[in-house]
């Protein structure tokens, strides 16, 4: 049995587009996987650790028995969001995609680690809306502007100084801040092991 996809035409207005209900119900989902699923959307400057971390809780799930996949905003760009470029439309697009995706893993029963600078609230909210309010926490890893620059793992603070890339996050573009963020970590502060734990510790807490 098919039901009409009544969401505003979200499919570009195509009225033969029609949208095909499941058999296997969210809450089957969760007990088949063993787990509650969640998006834990990390937000921060380049250079503060997102991805780092992602990769770390990812593997701490893991250990403990849960599905868990990182979504990297890099790693994005070099196949399902290698078409987009950086302006406001596209960085916005890039972070709607990325949410269906996390939406989708959730539906699947993951626990979806998402590490996306992610600057503007607008589209942070955007994404919120996309994966639902429940399954969705943002984290806001707050290390300082100066130490993400100091660190400048791929040289992008250097060349926005110069003038190279335009639009920079942190340079020449803003950065608005979580308000306020499930949890916050900054990891100039604090280590990896102990961000890690934090967020594992606070998550899990909320899941069980």
């Amino acid at each position: 049995m098919t039901m009409m996809n009544t969401a505003g035409d979200a499919c570009g207005g195509a009225a033969h587009v029609f949208w095909h209900a499941g058999q296997v119900t969210p809450e089957e989902r969760r007990l088949h996987a063993g787990q509650r699923p969640a998006t834990v959307w990390l937000t921060g400057l380049s250079g503060a650790g997102k991805s780092t971390l992602a990769y770390a809780l990812e593997r701490r799930l893991m250990h403990a028995g849960r599905s868990a996949c990182v979504l990297d905003g890099d790693n994005l760009r070099h196949r399902l969001n290698s078409d987009l470029g950086f302006s406001a439309q596209d960085r916005q697009e890039n972070i709607r995609r990325s949410a269906e995706v996390a939406r989708l893993m959730n539906d699947a029963g993951l626990i979806v680690i998402c590490a996306f600078i992610s600057p503007l609230r607008a589209d942070r909210e955007m994404a919120r809306a996309i994966v639902g309010d429940g399954n969705f926490f943002e984290i806001h890893v707050s290390t300082p502007r100066a130490v993400c620059e100091q660190r400048d793992p791929k040289g992008l603070y250097q060349k926005a100084r110069a003038g190279l890339i335009p639009e920079f996050t942190g340079v020449s573009a803003p950065y608005e801040a979580p308000l306020p963020p499930t949890l916050a970590l900054d990891t100039a502060a604090l280590s990896l092991d102990e961000c890690c734990e934090r967020l594992f510790g606070h998550l899990t807490q909320r899941l069980d």
